[in-house]
């Protein structure tokens, strides 16, 4: 099995929900996320690839686009901003287009990590 990945980085802010009032995480605030995409084969294509990185440019684009600068809450509702539901949320978005893709992993922090991967 070959398997490759690659990060994608934005900047966005959320305020979890559910959470104690005391809890720091219900205050609004941001990070410099880090979402990691990764895809695996079998096989590689004529080129040796499992894909071309420059293939993968639509996902670049839909982070910069809609998450970049971004209040999270507001593209995510009704689903509290997590870091794993956001896992799932570009799993679920991104996996039509890119069959090869078999996890998302986000980060928030250099020290944190939520990875989506479906069974």
């Amino acid at each position: 099995m070959y398997k490759i990945s690659k990060e994608f980085a934005f900047s966005a802010s959320h305020a979890l929900m559910g959470l104690e009032e005391c809890h720091p995480c219900t205050r609004l605030h941001g990070h410099n996320y880090i979402v990691t995409i990764h895809l695996k084969s079998k096989e590689l294509n004529k080129n040796g690839f499992v894909i071309d990185y420059h293939d993968l440019k639509p996902i670049k684009e839909y982070i910069d686009n809609t998450l970049d600068h971004r209040h999270l809450n507001d593209i995510m509702s009704p689903l509290n901003s997590s870091a794993e539901n956001l896992a799932k949320m570009l799993f679920d978005n991104f996996k039509p287009n890119f069959p090869a893709l078999y996890a998302v992993e986000v980060s928030e922090t250099p020290k944190t990590n939520a990875i989506y991967e479906p069974e």
